[in-house]
């Protein structure tokens, strides 16, 4: 997985704008990045970070919060040596880490296909992807954007390099 750099901006006792902090995104699990979080909206933009380490990561933000993170795919080569079932496996203990077994509703087209109830905006920043639906397969070149409005769906890397996503998920409910 690459290490991004997140710079997270903060007021001084002055009130004045300084850099609170500066370095790599703590609040990882594999291959989703996570450089920040918030509960509700508005924002409270005073509130403390939210990543914490060893918290648990979460796939969907609360009802009415936002989360927004990096995540990244391997190519399917990498894995096509796997054995389906410990793909099935493998994706369902990630869930289960995630707190969201629950968005597993229908993993017949693949083994990570899930539905959360949220509201993302994705951008493809690097390498090949398809976004796989239940009735259909799109493939995506950098700098696409998906708005996924809670539907099933996962993603096939059918390229030969990591392919590198951008999220925004807003809670929905």
């Amino acid at each position: 997985m690459s290490e991004f750099r997140r710079i997270v901006t903060g007021h001084d006792a002055n009130g004045r704008s300084i850099v609170v902090s500066d370095g790599p995104s703590t609040d990882t699990m594999g291959s989703l990045i996570n450089f920040w979080s918030i509960d509700t909206v508005p924002a409270d933009y005073n509130a403390p970070d939210p990543s914490v380490p060893g918290k648990p990561m979460g796939l969907e933000p609360a009802p009415g919060g936002v989360k927004f993170r990096f995540f990244q795919i391997q190519p399917d080569k990498a894995v096509a040596h796997v054995p389906r079932e410990e793909l099935w496996e493998f994706a369902r203990q990630r869930f289960i880490e995630m707190g969201a077994e629950h968005a597993l509703v229908d993993r017949t087209r693949h083994p990570a296909m899930h539905k959360t109830e949220t509201v993302d905006f994705i951008i493809l920043l690097s390498g090949e992807i398809t976004l796989l639906l239940d009735e259909a397969d799109v493939p995506m070149k950098p700098f696409d954007v998906v708005i996924q409005r809670g539907t099933n769906h996962a993603w096939v890397n059918t390229g030969d390099e990591v392919a590198t996503l951008v999220a925004v998920l807003v809670g929905g409910g």
